[in-house]
């Protein structure tokens, strides 16, 4: 058995300090603050995700009822609510932001060696879609939504190959979806897939020359002047795939160029969709395959609703908030990393469970991610009484 390190210590582990000690000294994270250093702050919130923490009331009483193992999960800082109050109200959220996006860039490296996805494509895949989370208007007036509601977008473009999020930006509610097409990054010859809430030809006509593909719904209203047709027969579900122009009045100046639009029939949900796509090259069924693709992002938005600590928050200001929501996909992406390095089998959120009940165990956490059960089948207890005696 390990004498030494906490299950805790050993995930954070994973999480280089050095790093987030830079930016802590490039954001004087630790400015006037004596007792209770910005590392303190992260693993403290850390910590709460990690068992569910509902306030930080919460997490002082559980940390403080430890307080003989904290410096073995390497907290040395006081631990109050005041200081976690203080800390995320004050500590600049950018931070945890870019301790984030080098835990991603660092999952993604991880990933990228194991594809099994699409191997015959050369592109890389990502997936653009945002999740709102509603918040009370009394508490969060920052983030005023609706007239009576207040809410906060995060708008997330997924890496569909590794399902790691590779850029995540946080706004008010009001915010609509197509403008973040002008902050995502843009990989050339990448293929980025959206539903029709982000149609703005001008800036699609962007992604086109940038040299980026995207795939994406077409609405009920879109004018088009059919060009060619290419043969479907072979696609049972595709009822046509035409390359066409746009004649709309507006469309037709902002999306000067062809564009290709494919009719797909699904017969699970009885329903037709139409896709539109700047890619020529692939096929038509796999143009439909890619878009059902989306999914994954819908499925990354309900994994950490239900999984980590961001629909109910510890602070009420906008920098409180978005800590929390960078510290929650952090731990998301610690997880991914540890289950790809200890090549564990088990789910994303059989291993949270696993580590939230032993968190204070002094176990290896490869030993207890990796271990197996069995059952023998013809063990009885001694203490069974037998009904029948043959």
């Amino acid at each position: 058995m390990n004498k030494g390190k906490t299950i805790f210590s050993q995930i954070m582990d994973y999480a280089p300090k050095h790093i987030f000690d830079q930016l802590v000294t490039e954001h004087k994270g630790n400015y006037r603050f004596r007792t209770f250093s910005c590392w303190d702050q992260f693993l403290s919130l850390a910590f709460a995700q990690l068992t569910y923490r509902e306030s930080l009331r919460d997490i002082e009483t559980c940390l403080r009822s430890n307080s003989e193992k904290l410096y073995h999960m390497g907290i040395k800082g006081n631990i109050s609510r005041t200081n976690l109050s203080r800390a995320n109200e004050t500590r600049d959220w950018k931070i945890f932001a870019r301790f984030a996006n080098y835990l991603i860039q660092e999952a993604l490296s991880i990933y990228a060696k194991d594809d099994e996805i699409y191997k015959e494509l050369d592109n890389s895949l990502y997936a653009l879609d945002s999740t709102t989370i509603d918040l009370c208007l009394t508490l969060f007036p920052w983030a005023k939504f609706r007239k009576n509601k207040s809410a906060i977008k995060m708008h997330t473009l997924l890496d569909i190959r590794s399902s790691i999020p590779t850029f995540i930006y946080l706004t008010s509610g009001k915010v609509h979806d197509v403008n973040i097409l002008d902050l995502i990054p843009l990989e050339t010859s990448a293929i980025y897939i959206i539903d029709k809430g982000y149609i703005d030809f001008e800036r699609l006509f962007k992604l086109n020359n940038n040299n980026v593909y995207f795939v994406t719904r077409a609405k009920k209203n879109l004018a088009d002047r059919r060009i060619y047709s290419h043969d479907v027969s072979k696609f049972e579900n595709l009822k046509y795939d035409q390359t066409v122009k746009l004649t709309g009045l507006k469309t037709s100046t902002l999306y000067p160029e062809q564009i290709r639009k494919i009719k797909f029939v699904d017969k699970e949900l009885n329903k037709e969709l139409i896709f539109l796509t700047n890619n020529f090259s692939l096929s038509a069924d796999m143009v439909a395959k890619l878009y059902k693709e989306r999914w994954k992002i819908e499925l990354f938005f309900k994994w950490i609703k239900q999984h980590l600590r961001i629909k109910s928050f510890y602070g009420t200001s906008e920098n409180a908030v978005k800590i929390q929501i960078y510290t929650a996909i952090s731990v998301y992406v610690l997880i991914a990393i540890i289950k790809k390095k200890l090549k564990v089998e088990k789910t994303l959120y059989t291993i949270l469970q696993i580590l939230s009940i032993n968190i204070f165990s002094k176990t290896y956490i490869n030993q207890l991610l990796n271990k197996n059960y069995y059952i023998n089948a013809n063990y009885q207890s001694a203490n069974q009484l037998f009904l029948f005696d043959f």
